[in-house]
């Protein structure tokens, strides 16, 4: 395991070369560790839609770390509180869902960042071994070693987009395509790679190239990732832990009764 493990997620930033991460709803560390242990960048640990907890997620965190992985937690909407907390247990990012305007941003980086920046309070109680610093040094460094990633998901989001870039402490700026297309045709239909969710994603990250900071996006596969990649998304999520070993299963069933005797018919 790195001692240093927190800031390799913004090291990594700062590279040309775009991040790929595992994303993962399973409350079991386990999982997290077994994708970290695959040449992930980093692992995202879905704490809005998925199923894992403040303690799960704290035992991810760590096991992923042990993979010499950093870890980025996507919290609860509206729980900024809860993303500070996890930043105290080593996590190296936070995304945070539903933030729709400059004051949305201001209170997300007020939780995320100590002053000046903001006003997180003093408790790492995890992180300090994952981050290689001792206290005073983490202290110093943490508001550009730990990443606040503000959720662009709505019309309002859109809307405001650069009054959030603008907010010192936001580092970044995540697509949840899904929610964003919904709100983009009025609910009529998801279209996550339909043509007004792009031409807001291709905004997206002229916007955040303008304002010296990065885009990322949630990916359905490899291939989807490599193509938000060339769009210009730097951190780029692959998957999920439930779909990954679903396709595996099938596909593996799949080979396997292709040449069984007696096949038979599902």
């Amino acid at each position: 395991m790195s001692d240093a493990v927190v800031g390799m997620l913004a090291a990594g930033l700062r590279a040309e070369a775009p991040l790929f991460c595992a994303w993962v709803v399973m409350n079991e560390p386990a999982v997290a560790e077994a994708l970290a242990r695959e040449p992930f960048d980093a692992v995202v640990l879905d704490l809005q839609h998925g199923m894992l907890d403040f303690v799960g997620a704290s035992r991810a965190i760590l096991s992923v770390a042990l993979a010499g992985k950093p870890t980025i937690v996507r919290a609860p909407v509206g729980e900024f509180s809860l993303a500070s907390r996890l930043l105290d247990a080593g996590a190296a990012g936070v995304i945070a869902p539903m933030v729709n305007s400059r004051e949305d941003a201001r209170r997300l980086a007020a939780f995320t960042k100590f002053p000046p920046l903001g006003e997180r309070s003093w408790g790492p109680r995890a992180v300090l071994p994952l981050s290689g610093l001792e206290g005073p040094a983490y202290l110093g460094a943490a508001n550009a070693m730990t990443q606040t990633i503000a959720m662009i998901e709505t019309r309002a989001a859109l809307d405001a987009l650069d009054d959030i870039l603008e907010v010192e402490g936001v580092d970044g700026v995540f697509i949840g395509p899904s929610d964003l297309s919904i709100a983009l045709n009025d609910g009529r239909s998801a279209e996550p790679r339909g043509e007004a969710l792009m031409k807001a994603a291709a905004r997206v990250v002229e916007r955040t190239k303008a304002h010296g900071k990065y885009a990322s996006m949630f990916c359905f596969d490899g291939a989807d990732a490599r193509d938000m990649a060339a769009h210009g998304f730097r951190l780029c999520t692959v998957s999920s832990d439930q779909i990954l070993l679903r396709e595996a299963a099938r596909a593996e069933l799949a080979a396997a009764r292709a040449s069984a005797p007696g096949k038979r018919e599902k």
